[in-house]
């Protein structure tokens, strides 16, 4: 049955979702069918006006109101819509009555989330029921984790099949970010009890396959072997996107081991760096520093348009097998926004649009799109490239 919807973006008036709205007004077809979500008629309105600046079609674009803590308006959001996109985090507070209606609705679903024990939570709950009703549940569909994911498939592609793949990938950025980010980062550090229990229970859920090995590995601080400078391990989602995406596909080879790391021009980056993620991990299991900090960067900030401008990132890879090394690199402008909002937007059009494989469930964006997402991120200016092959 037609949904009245192709796309439905949940969140609009937050930091990301404004600037995923204003992405969809600028570069979706003039005939698709899509809407604006959130608790707040007025911002809603606030946020449809500021679009009609630029494209006075735009003034009649539906509004949906509703509030993620409403079951029942979420439901009925979530039948409308082909797709939902949600910007509304953290997304372990506010985020799983969004996937549990796609998952019963067999609506497709994706959000921005870096966080490790909702993705894992889902999957124990709402992963099944997904399978019944078709619908693809894919988290992590901004800068966590696409550059990663898809930047590894692509390095995958560069290599023979059939034989042992290693993929190591190599994060360097420039950027700041918003206060949604910010609170996101304190409420995951300050759950490490219930993220460990999360994780235990999905491991005892889910399958692998019997003939095939893909895992993400721990490494080791090293230097850099592409740019120089020094490499430590980056305990992100973003491996375990990487090692699911394989499990899915046989093109990864029979035995798949993926690496991530931050990169860094000076050891004394990579130290200062990780004195203050220590540091900000240490004060959120203090109830009190928890809520100071909070409060510091309210959600609905974010680093101004100048700023953006001048951010930047880069993944580069190396890949070796089957007597084969290639060094690939994703590449773009601010990783935080800008670009995450690009490939948020892209992944919605993409599962709208276009002919994607037909699998369902919990699902990365590799294993949901594939190709016709590459595509898409290419024409819309994300560079993926080869650097070296032999």
């Amino acid at each position: 049955m037609p949904r009245e919807f192709e796309i439905v973006l949940f969140g609009a008036t937050g930091f990301a979702g404004r600037l995923t709205a204003e992405y969809l007004a600028r570069h979706a077809p003039r005939e698709l069918r899509w809407a604006l979500a959130g608790r707040s008629t007025r911002r809603l309105e606030e946020v449809r006006a500021a679009l009609a600046q630029a494209d006075p079609d735009l003034d009649t674009l539906p509004l949906l109101t509703a509030d993620v803590t409403d079951r029942a308006a979420v439901e009925q959001v979530v039948r409308a819509a082909r797709v939902v996109a949600t910007t509304v985090g953290p997304y372990v507070l506010h985020g799983e009555a969004v996937v549990a209606a796609c998952a019963d609705a067999g609506t497709d679903y994706l959000d921005l989330t870096g966080e490790p024990e909702f993705v894992n939570t889902t999957y124990v709950r709402h992963h099944r029921r997904a399978l019944e009703t078709g619908a693809r549940l894919v988290h992590s569909a901004g800068f966590d984790s696409v550059p990663h994911d898809l930047g590894a498939y692509f390095t995958v592609l560069q290599l023979p099949e059939d034989v042992p793949l290693r993929v190591s990938g190599y994060v360097r950025a420039s950027a700041a970010f918003s206060g949604g980010t910010f609170q996101s980062a304190l409420t995951g550090f300050s759950r490490a009890r219930q993220n460990a229990a999360a994780a235990r229970e999905r491991r005892a859920q889910e399958p692998h396959p019997s003939q095939r090995r893909a895992r993400a590995v721990p490494g080791c601080p090293h230097r850099d072997p592409v740019d120089g400078g020094w490499a430590v391990p980056l305990p992100t989602l973003d491996g375990s996107v990487v090692a699911r995406s394989a499990r899915a596909d046989p093109r990864y080879g029979p035995d798949f081991r993926y690496s991530h790391y931050a990169s860094a021009a000076h050891l004394t980056s990579v130290i200062g760096g990780a004195a203050a993620v220590a540091a900000l991990v240490g004060a959120a299991q203090v109830r009190p520093l928890r809520q100071a900090l909070a409060g510091r960067l309210a959600p609905g900030q974010g680093p101004s348009a100048s700023r953006r401008a001048r951010s930047w990132f880069r993944v580069t890879f190396v890949g070796t097998g089957g007597g084969r090394r290639v060094v690939t690199r994703v590449s773009g402008g601010d990783p935080g926004y800008d670009e995450t909002a690009k490939m948020l937007a892209e992944s919605a059009l993409c599962l709208a649009l276009d002919e994607v494989p037909h699998v369902a469930g919990q699902v990365t964006t590799a294993t949901a799109m594939g190709d016709a997402l590459l595509a898409r991120l290419q024409r819309a200016g994300l560079s993926f490239e080869v650097l070296e092959a032999g």
